[in-house]
């Protein structure tokens, strides 16, 4: 039986899951997956020599093709995939709503709106002119829902589905009626991480992670606040606080996954639904399993987009929603349509 497989009938038989063990087992795939990443595409590499290229470089062809451009690429799916997920994991927690993902704080429309705004001034172009406004966007529209809708959960979500509307309504309107417009901005709408490793990574990169190590810091502080905001002021958390510091962390990460990487939807709710049982109810083994498996749902789609086709890549977003929707439709069929 799989370590899955163990884990999933512990926690149905009332046995502690060995969340440890499972940790690592996850650290293990995610450095299998990884190297199989850099091995495949129109030229196979295999991988021992994938594992020579990263511990003994002596410059073959192979190996160039490993180090320079299939290397960065998976290292951004890691990135971004943890970033998604770990975003996802937050945005439920504090919305205490098992359906919600980091697009409902706007982020994606503001990036969007941003990039439209900036192709229609004639200021975003190039990849690291997207990548700026697209970051710029993604704050703005979550420090405007953050400060409408801070005051409770729901309100929180609402803000951000109707700002959402607001922006992707008018950012369509500016494309339709500006054809350049519509030609820069379909480039960065199509999720995929193909040639995004040669944009300038290292100030989305270092955002990433150093939000990552906040998510693990403000772990302990939600699992007081999953219990309620009452039994939160009583263990001593400071629940303004906490919500604060968790949307700067989601703006954080989802802003700076979506700059790079475009939009790539479903990441944020799937993954958090996948370890919710073993993480057993405690925040930071939730942000923890999110940090791992993300990646390697990433670096499987990334990997599946380079093989369906033998005529070129599928853009990752794309098998990332072909994954998520069947997996929404389980989570609302699972909670009911009064966490909608």
């Amino acid at each position: 039986m799989t370590v899955a497989g163990r884990a999933y009938r512990a926690a149905r038989s009332g046995r502690p899951v060995p969340q440890a063990g499972l940790l690592v087992g996850g650290l293990v795939l995610l450095a299998a997956v990884a190297v199989l990443s850099m091995g495949v595409g129109a030229r196979h590499v295999p991988p021992a020599e994938v594992v020579r290229a990263l511990l003994d470089y002596r410059g073959t062809d192979d190996q160039v093709i490993v180090r320079d451009v299939r290397g960065p690429r998976a290292l951004l799916a890691v990135a971004v995939g943890a970033a998604l997920a770990v975003s996802g994991a937050l945005i439920q927690t504090l919305a205490r709503n098992p359906l919600a993902e980091p697009g409902i704080l706007g982020v994606t429309a503001g990036a969007g709106f941003a990039v439209t705004v900036g192709s229609a001034l004639g200021l975003a172009t190039g990849r690291t002119g997207e990548l700026g406004f697209a970051v710029t966007g993604s704050v703005l529209a979550a420090l405007l829902v953050a400060a409408v809708g801070r005051r409770s959960p729901l309100r929180l979500v609402l803000t951000g589905v109707a700002l959402t509307a607001v922006l992707s309504g008018v950012a369509l309107g500016m494309r339709l009626m500006l054809p350049d417009v519509f030609d820069t901005y379909r480039f960065w709408s199509v999720g995929s991480l193909a040639g995004r490793e040669q944009t300038p990574l290292a100030v989305p990169l270092a955002a990433i992670a150093v939000s990552l190590i906040g998510a693990l810091l403000l772990s302990r502080a939600l699992n007081a606040l999953t219990l309620g905001e009452h039994v939160a002021h009583t263990l001593g958390a400071g629940v303004g606080r906490v919500r604060i510091a968790a949307l700067v962390l989601i703006t954080v990460l989802s802003g700076a996954a979506t700059a790079v990487a475009g939009p790539i939807l479903f990441v944020g709710l799937i993954v958090p639904h996948l370890v919710r049982r073993p993480a057993a109810g405690s925040v930071p083994w939730l942000i923890l399993y999110t940090m791992v498996l993300g990646p390697v749902l990433l670096l499987v789609a990334d990997i599946a987009s380079r093989v369906l086709l033998p005529t070129g890549e599928v853009p990752v977003a794309i098998v990332t929603a072909f994954l998520g929707g069947p997996m929404l439709i389980w989570a609302v069929r699972r909670y009911g349509a009064e966490s909608l």
